[in-house]
C-alpha cells in the first residue's frame, strides 16, 4: 500500500473515528443502540470480516479485559500496550460507552450488568449476515484458537466448533490451539469437514523430514473482480508453548524470508490485495510488517488485543496495516479496501463489539448450538458454588479466576506453592453468580490439563519465573510467545520488567521468609508440556482437583485477592492501571 503523507493521516483518522459514534447510543435502549452501533456502511470494493481467538465460546459470556498489559522498550506506550483510559484516549473512544466496556476493564462489574454478555455464535452469525448483505463477496477470516476452550469442544474433539464455523460461513482460517488435538485430528477435519468449504492456510508449518508444506501457504480469491491473496501464519511457537508430541512431525517458526517469497509469489500471480491471516501475536505482527513488504494488512490474533484502530507500519514497499480482533467472540472486525489501478488506495476499518442483547440470535445457529450442547447440558449446568467476588483471568501477572485455581491446587494437594499457566482464554463471572462446571471447563479445558505436584529447589523456581518473564518482557517481539506471566500461589516476589534475562525476579519469599536456593519445595501445577505427564500414574485432571475444592466450600467461595508481584521497574506505564 503506497500512500502519501496526507492520505496516510486521512485513512488513519477514518479508522479512529470508527469508535467515536458509539457514545451517542450509551443511554439508548438495546434496539435503538443496535441500530447505531452496527451501522457500518459499505466502503470500497473489497471487504474482509475477521474474528479470532473465540476459544470455543458458542454461548455469550462476560470477559474482563486486562488492567495490566505492559509494553517495554520501543513498545512502551504503543498499541496494543495501552489499557483503561489510556486506550480510550488513544483511540478516540468515549468513556462509559458500550465500546469502552468491550475494550477495557473500567467499572467492569457495573458495565457488565448494564450492557450484558458479549459474543455467542448465534449473535455473531446475525452480524456476519448483516455485513455480508451490504458487502457482496466479503470473505470471513478465522484467525484460529477456535476449537479449544470449552467443555463441549474438549468432549467432542473440536467437532462442535467445526460444525459451527461451517454454518457461520468461515472462508479461510489458520491455527494454534487447534494443533493440541494432534496432527491426525487436524488433518482429518481439514480433509473431511473443511473440504470444499473452508481453507486452512499456514505458510510456516512444514514437515520435519523434508521441509514440505503441511498446509496451503495461501489461497487466491476474487472479490468483485479483484484478485486477493490470503496468506496463513500459524502460531510460530506451538511446539514450545504446547506439547511437542502433539505436532511431532511438524516444524513451525516465524519464517520471515519464506513469508516474503510467498507474498512475492502471490503478487506475481496477480494478487492486487494481499492479506496475512496471522496468529503471531500483535507485537510480532508489527515487527513482521516492518520487515516484509507487499502485505496490505495483517489481521492478527493470539494475544487477544481488541484494537479499534489499525496500526500503520512503514516498510521498504510502502505501508502495512496491522489489526487484532480481540477474543472470546467479543468482536467482529471489518476491513474495507478501495482498490483502483490494481492497488489499494484507501481503506476503512471497524471493530464491532458483539453484544448479545443488541443482536438477535440467528435461528439456524441457535438450533445448532442447542443440538451440540444438549448431551452435556446437565453436566455443564451443575452448580459447584457461588462466587462472592468477580472472577477473571486476563492480565500480565494474575487474575482472581486463576487465584481460585491456585488456592484449590495448594489446598487439595498439600503444596506450599502453585503455578497456573499464563493462558489468556477463560470467561469471567460477576460477584453473586454461580460457579458451574461450564465455567470451570472454560478456565481449564485442554487436552493436557493434568494436575501435577513436583519438588523444586528455590533455584529451579527462580529459573522458571525468569524464563516465563523473559518470554513476556523480552524487548524483541520475536522472542516473545504471547502469553502472560505464570500465575503464582503461595510465593511472593518482586519483578522488574526492564531488567535482562536472569535479573527480573527478586526477593522471593514464602510466608515472609526468603526462599532458599538449595531447599526443595512442594509445587503444584497443571497443563505440563512434558509428555511424561500423560502417562504418570495418579495425575488427575485439574478440573477434578478444583471441583473437589469448590464442593468443600459450603456453597460459597469468598472473593479472591490475586497474588501479584511487587513491580520494581517499568512504572508508571500506560499499560498499567490499578484494578
Amino acid at each position: 500500500m503506497n500512500l502519501s503523507k496526507r492520505e496516510f493521516f486521512q485513512v488513519l483518522g477514518a479508522g479512529t473515528m470508527a469508535g467515536m459514534g458509539l457514545g451517542t447510543w450509551a443511554d439508548a435502549d438495546a434496539a435503538t443502540a443496535s441500530a447505531g452501533l452496527y451501522d457500518a456502511p459499505r466502503f470500497g470494493n473489497v471487504s474482509f470480516l475477521h474474528m479470532t481467538d473465540c476459544h470455543a465460546q458458542l454461548m455469550p459470556s462476560h470477559f474482563r479485559e486486562p488492567s495490566v498489559n505492559l509494553g517495554v522498550g520501543s513498545m512502551k506506550g504503543q498499541l496494543p500496550h495501552l489499557v483503561g483510559e489510556h486506550l480510550l484516549k488513544a483511540t478516540g473512544v468515549r468513556p462509559g460507552t458500550a465500546q469502552a466496556h468491550a475494550l477495557t476493564s473500567l467499572d467492569f462489574e457495573k458495565a457488565a450488568k448494564r450492557y450484558g454478555k458479549v459474543g455467542g455464535f448465534a449473535h455473531i452469525a446475525t452480524l456476519v449476515k448483516q455485513l455480508r448483505a451490504s458487502r457482496p463477496g466479503a470473505l470471513l477470516l478465522d484467525g484460529g484458537d477456535t476449537w479449544q476452550g470449552s467443555g463441549t469442544s474438549l468432549w467432542t474433539n473440536g467437532q462442535d466448533m467445526v460444525d459451527a464455523c461451517k454454518l457461520l460461513g468461515v472462508d479461510v482460517m489458520t491455527g494454534h490451539w487447534e494443533f493440541t488435538y494432534g496432527m491426525e485430528r487436524v488433518k482429518e477435519i481439514i480433509d473431511k469437514d473443511f473440504a470444499g468449504k473452508i481453507e486452512f492456510v499456514a505458510q510456516n508449518v512444514k514437515t520435519n523430514d523434508f521441509g514440505d508444506q503441511v498446509f496451503k501457504p495461501y489461497v487466491m480469491r476474487e472479490i468483485n473482480g479483484v484478485q486477493c491473496a490470503i496468506i496463513g501464519q500459524a502460531f510460530p511457537y506451538t511446539p514450545i508453548a504446547n506439547p511437542r508430541y502433539m505436532v511431532a512431525d511438524w516444524a513451525f517458526g516465524i519464517q520471515d524470508e519464506n513469508m516474503q517469497k510467498v507474498v512475492d509469489e502471490a503478487r506475481a500471480k496477480g494478487a492486487q490485495v494481499v492479506v496475512l491471516l496471522s496468529h503471531n501475536g500483535m507485537d510480532v505482527d508489527l515487527k513482521m510488517a516492518s520487515r516484509v513488504s507487499g502485505i496490505d494488512a495483517i489481521m492478527g490474533g493470539h494475544t487477544h488485543d481488541g484494537m479499534p484502530v489499525a496500526s500503520v507500519v512503514s516498510n521498504k514497499g510502502g505501508k502495512t496495516l496491522v489489526t487484532n480482533a480481540g477474543s472470546n467472540g467479543k468482536f467482529l472486525a471489518v476491513m474495507d479496501f478501495d482498490v483502483k489501478g490494481k492497488k489499494v488506495v484507501d481503506y476503512r476499518y471497524k471493530l464491532l463489539p458483539v453484544f448479545a442483547n443488541m443482536l438477535p440470535a440467528d435461528k439456524d445457529m441457535e438450533a445448532l448450538i442447542q443440538k451440540v450442547r444438549a448431551p452435556y447440558a446437565e453436566k455443564l449446568a451443575e452448580k459447584l458454588a457461588v462466587t462472592e467476588g468477580t472472577l477473571y483471568r486476563r492480565g500480565n501477572f494474575n487474575g482472581t479466576g486463576d487465584q481460585l485455581l491456585l488456592d484449590a491446587l495448594m489446598d487439595v494437594q498439600g503444596a506450599e506453592i502453585a503455578f497456573s499457566p499464563g493462558f489468556r482464554w477463560g470467561t469471567s463471572l460477576l460477584a453473586g453468580q454461580v460457579i458451574n462446571r461450564e465455567w470451570l471447563m472454560d478456565m481449564t479445558a485442554t487436552t493436557y490439563s493434568y494436575a501435577t505436584v513436583t519438588e523444586m529447589t528455590g533455584e529451579t523456581i527462580k529459573t522458571v519465573l525468569e524464563d516465563v518473564c523473559d518470554n513476556l518482557f523480552n524487548p524483541d517481539p520475536y522472542y516473545q510467545q504471547g502469553g502472560d506471566m505464570v500465575r503464582v500461589g503461595g510465593l511472593q516476589y518482586s519483578c522488574n520488567p526492564l531488567q535482562t534475562m536472569g535479573k527480573r525476579i527478586e526477593d522471593m519469599r514464602l510466608n515472609g521468609k526468603p526462599i532458599d536456593a538449595s531447599r526443595k519445595y512442594k509445587v503444584a501445577g497443571w497443563a505440563p508440556v512434558a509428555e511424561e505427564a500423560r502417562t504418570a500414574p495418579g495425575n488427575k485432571q485439574v478440573w477434578e482437583v478444583v471441583e473437589q475444592w469448590l464442593k468443600a466450600r459450603d456453597g460459597k467461595v469468598s472473593a479472591r485477592k490475586a497474588n501479584v508481584p511487587k513491580l520494581t521497574g517499568g512504572l508508571p506505564n500506560p499499560g498499567y492501571i490499578d484494578s
